[in-house]
């Protein structure tokens, strides 16, 4: 019984450590504005925030939705700057068939683990790629839209390959909105 005892009392100190360690994965999420990335290292959450970018975000769902993710390997990948994905052929040239997405530029600023949408120089062009940040990078604020943030599994993240384009890419396994995951 005493051992017993123990090992509850040491499993809930291991979630509370947990939980206060990681304050954003404590918080409830909407289910329907958030993704689940499945990498290699083991699973990344994402908050979506569609207060900031509505049309970036039903974008990134819409193609989430249709498995356009699964298998997209991290084709830029800068040690102490940013992870970017998101392009089919994996040359950072490539994108969807869907038209180029409006600028949503704001005032969220770009932290560690904040995820932006990936464009050339003009501010009008995001489709499908973006990027996460290793770090605070706040030269992008407000010229890159800000889409949603990690808020749980960065050391998987932070595990992503580096290169440009790296060796040996790290892919996305499957991308899925968390309302569609089977429980």
């Amino acid at each position: 019984m005493q051992r017993l005892r123990n090992l509850l009392l040491t499993l809930f100190g291991g979630f509370v450590i947990a939980m206060s360690a990681n304050p954003g994965a404590a918080s409830a999420l909407d289910p329907e504005n958030a993704l689940l990335i499945q990498l290699d290292g083991g699973p990344v959450t994402v908050e979506l925030l569609p207060d900031v970018a509505p049309q970036h975000v039903a974008r990134i769902k819409e193609l989430t939705r249709e498995g356009f993710y699964d298998g997209i390997v991290f084709h830029r990948v800068i040690d102490g700057f940013m992870a970017q994905t998101g392009d089919p052929t994996g040359t950072g040239r490539g994108g969807s068939t869907k038209p180029n997405l409006p600028a949503e530029f704001s005032n969220t600023p770009f932290e560690r683990g904040t995820i932006g949408m990936a464009r050339t120089q003009d501010p009008n062009s995001a489709n499908s790629q973006f990027f996460i940040t290793f770090a605070n990078t706040s030269h992008l604020n407000g010229q890159y839209t800000v889409w949603g943030r990690v808020v749980d599994g960065m050391e998987h993240v932070d595990a992503i390959t580096r290169g440009e384009p790296p060796r040996n890419p790290d892919a996305m396994l499957s991308v899925r909105v968390l309302a569609d995951v089977d429980n």
